[in-house]
């Protein structure tokens, strides 16, 4: 059994004898307005964007958080036993949540996997793709096969207009009587994102450069929708360590192709991005996988939207 699904199952004991003893069975007992739990920033936003003032939205990881890496607390069961709605981003993302779900009341709190409709991308068919990538017909290349599935869903705007869909039809269900506003802010935030989609395609339709490097293999998504090849230093999970092999055939292709950026995240470490770009003599640029807004950045009003639009400037940089 996965080491964090034990540990759920033994934070939900104890959360269960707690909350017999206090004999608390809802949150915000003063408020008539459903009450939401959602998971990570971008879920957060979306659902924030659909209920407005009508419901109670929180955030159940702190900001600057790194989802990959997240245990939920006692406390954070307690929160979601006590929602209305909890709203995750998939079974590949919140592993943990599996262990909840048997021990949540559905009838108290609904359980919405947000990407329930969406189809996942296999790494296995991401890094075959790859692969003849970086060979280009004479090279070879040695991946470890896996049966992980890409998460970051949501940098597709595609994806995003689906979760938001998702998550609207679960408000409305849950809240009929404020359906309309639902509906219309549902609609606007819809219209945004199609806005956001366009602006992506107009700036990477006639790039002839379709290439991109990484730390992190967080852009699957994003690349199929646009044409383009993520080739990523690391696997999907953060915190992977790539092979000496790996390190040199990023290095050759690298040099082969003129490639002149890598692109490493905020959250993560770029330690061997940074050793890599130092040896090919070439720069470092952030892209975002949006898993996290710092407190700073949420303050100073950045958005899923307006990290979109910072990671689309910064791959037209690279990606023309």
């Amino acid at each position: 059994m996965h080491k964090k699904s034990v540990l759920v199952g033994l934070l939900l004991t104890i959360f269960v004898v707690v909350l017999a003893g206090c004999g608390q069975t809802t949150a915000n007992k003063g408020s008539n307005k459903l009450q939401v739990v959602t998971t990570f920033y971008p879920i957060y936003e979306f659902t924030k964007a659909v209920a407005g003032s009508d419901a109670d939205v929180t955030m159940l990881m702190p900001a600057g958080t790194e989802p990959h890496d997240y245990e939920p607390s006692a406390k954070d069961i307690g929160k979601i036993s006590q929602a209305n709605v909890f709203i995750y981003s998939s079974n590949n993302m919140e592993t943990w949540v599996g262990s909840l779900k048997s021990s949540i009341d559905e009838g108290q709190t609904k359980i919405l996997n947000a990407s329930h409709s969406i189809k996942m991308i296999d790494e296995n068919d991401e890094l075959k793709s790859e692969e003849a990538e970086l060979a280009d017909k004479e090279e070879t290349t040695s991946f470890e096969s896996t049966d992980n599935y890409d998460p970051h869903i949501w940098l597709d705007p595609e994806n995003a207009k689906e979760m938001v869909t998702n998550i609207s039809k679960e408000l409305i269900q849950q809240d009929p009587k404020h359906k309309q506003d639902y509906v219309k802010r549902t609609n606007a935030y819809l219209k945004k994102l199609t806005t956001l989609n366009t602006e992506y395609e107009t700036t990477l339709k006639n790039a002839k450069n379709k290439t991109f490097v990484t730390q992190h293999a967080a852009f699957a998504y994003l690349a199929k929708q646009y044409g383009l090849t993520q080739v990523a230093i690391a696997g999907i999970s953060s915190d992977g360590e790539p092979s000496p092999n790996r390190l040199a055939e990023l290095q050759t292709y690298i040099k082969k192709y003129h490639v002149d950026t890598i692109f490493t995240e905020a959250n993560d470490s770029s330690k061997i991005a940074n050793m890599l770009a130092k040896e090919t003599n070439i720069k470092v640029k952030g892209l975002n996988p949006i898993e996290g807004l710092s407190k700073a950045q949420i303050e100073s009003g950045e958005t899923y939207l307006s990290v979109m639009q910072d990671n689309l400037k910064s791959l037209k940089t690279v990606v023309k």
